[in-house]
């Protein structure tokens, strides 16, 4: 590597001919060592990103400094901001030996230092880092945190992940203002108790350091400043929180240790056809439209109850020394990082069924397939194999091209069934034929079969509810009534019971068939 490239990392000496980046560390130039004070007294020119720190203010009183703050003035957004305060670097160290200052370490959350290496390597100007003690070190000390024994994670406030891991302890830079600290409350809100307890480290290394003990709820409220952090404790909660509490439950609660992948079975299925209950109850164009906020809250439930069975019986597999959960998550992650080429590759697919094509000849060259409907569960519902195995065929052009000639089949086979009625065997294969082919239009009306049946019945269940209220409303008996009047209670039913869809009828005289 050519010299002009060459990343140097210095301690303290002299000043180099070019660029010296020196980090203040996190309070007043007393913290600094005598070289890197006497660099920074020496220097010809000394730019300081900003005056907003105590080490700054301290250095402009022995000496002229450049401020880089006008820059964050008349800056559209920090990405202008420390190009901009780069360039200005860049401009002083082509005539000369330049100092350049930031508060804390200048190799700890200095966006600004990466982009004046890059630009002075480009043009040739010799570049020296001078990390400085990092603000890291003093808050760890203040709250009493060991990053090592304890673990750390350091995040920045305004580029939070999604989600926030919160099973190591956590220091959240940059709460400099109100409205900072509110989004990070919002999103520790999400798996933290209100009355959780946080601490607000302010002027970390400074003599008049300050502690604020709060809590994630009262967070927005605090008082906070350029040089707040705040500091979350580890806490068993989110993703991480469920392994170890799954964990713990298999340890030391008589019901989770006798649990065996095969007596988990029952209870998987149970979650999951819950949680279809759950979707199907969304709006049919959820989560487009307006969110029905109940119905989500429901799903919420549904889906915490069956990841829960996913994790227990990775637990279980992590016992048998199989697999952990964390393999099973890289494993679908690779699965689907390579049945994607069109996205993370560099295969060409615009269209919905370009991708299904290409999806169903990668899974068959994964599992050596001799025939696509191998693999297909034959444990599957009738409906949910049915929609199965039309899929898979449907990827490699066995298909109706569109609704229409579907259409047709459905009144096809109706007429096929019609004609059998009183052959009971083959009445039976005309029937599932009927079935197949609704199925099939289904399909092709992007309606999910399973979630419009699952609708349907709870619609009629509903309205035969309330035919049994009018029923004894009027002091009579179903049982006595004839069908015409029985028809008569199911269309004032109708009228009661406010419908999702209503596309579907139900009529129990065949001269009637309007909704």
């Amino acid at each position: 590597m050519e010299p002009s490239l060459e990343r140097h990392r210095a301690s303290a000496g002299g000043m180099t001919p070019g660029i010296t980046v020196v980090g203040l560390g996190p309070a007043g130039l007393d913290r600094l060592r005598r070289s890197e004070l006497d660099l920074l007294l020496e220097a010809p020119t000394v730019i300081v990103r900003t005056e907003l720190h105590p080490a700054a203010a301290d250095l402009a009183e022995e000496r002229p400094v450049t401020f880089c703050d006008d820059l964050y003035r008349a800056g559209a957004d920090f990405d202008d901001v420390y190009g901009a305060i780069a360039e200005r670097v860049i401009a002083a160290g082509r005539s000369g030996s330049v100092a350049y200052a930031v508060p804390g370490s200048a190799t700890v959350g200095e966006r600004t230092v990466p982009l004046i290496e890059a630009a002075a390597a480009h043009e040739g100007i010799p570049c020296t880092v001078i990390p400085g003690e990092s603000f890291i070190d003093a808050a760890c000390a203040a709250v009493g945190i060991d990053p090592i024994v304890d673990g750390l994670q350091v995040l920045d406030a305004r580029a939070l992940p999604d989600p926030i891991p919160l099973h190591v302890p956590s220091l959240f830079t940059q709460i400099d203002s109100p409205m900072v600290a509110g989004e990070v409350a919002l999103a520790l809100g999400r798996t933290l108790p209100a009355e959780f307890a946080v601490t607000l480290v302010d002027r970390a290394g400074d003599p008049d350091a300050r502690l604020i003990a709060t809590t994630v709820a009262e967070l927005p409220q605090a008082t906070t400043g350029p040089r707040t952090t705040l500091f979350v404790p580890a806490a068993d909660v989110g993703w991480f929180g469920l392994l170890t509490t799954n964990r713990i439950l298999r340890a030391k609660c008589p019901w989770d240790a006798k649990q065996t992948h095969h007596t988990l079975v029952s209870h998987l299925i149970e979650e999951t056809y819950e949680t279809v209950d759950a979707v199907s109850a969304l709006p049919a164009e959820a989560p487009m439209g307006e969110a029905d906020l109940g119905a989500y809250a429901v799903l919420e439930e549904e889906l915490g109850d069956l990841l829960l069975q996913i994790v227990f019986h990775a637990t279980l597999a992590a016992e048998a020394g199989a697999f952990d959960v964390d393999e099973v998550a890289e494993g679908i992650r690779r699965k689907i990082v390579h049945r994607h080429p069109h996205v993370f590759g560099d295969v060409d697919a615009t269209e919905v069924g370009e991708v299904l094509a290409n999806w169903e000849e990668l899974k068959n060259t994964e599992k050596r397939r001799e025939s696509l409907m191998a693999d297909i569960p034959v444990a599957l519902p009738g409906i949910a194999r049915a929609e199965k195995i039309q899929r898979r065929v449907a990827a490699v052009g066995f298909d109706w091209p569109d609704a229409d000639p579907v259409f047709a089949k459905v009144a096809e086979e109706l007429e096929e069934l019609r004609a059998v009625a009183d052959d009971r065997d083959r009445a039976t294969a005309e029937f599932g034929d009927l079935l197949f082919a609704a199925v099939n239009l289904g399909r092709h009306l992007d309606i999910d079969p399973e979630i419009a049946l699952s609708r349907t019945n709870d619609r009629f269940v509903e309205r035969f509810r309330v035919v049994e209220e009018l029923a004894e409303g009027e002091g009579r008996r179903m049982r006595d009534m004839d069908l015409a009047e029985l028809d008569r209670l199911w269309e004032t039913a109708k009228t009661i019971v406010s419908t999702v869809n209503t596309g579907s009828s139900f009529t129990l005289t065949p001269e009637r068939n309007d909704q």
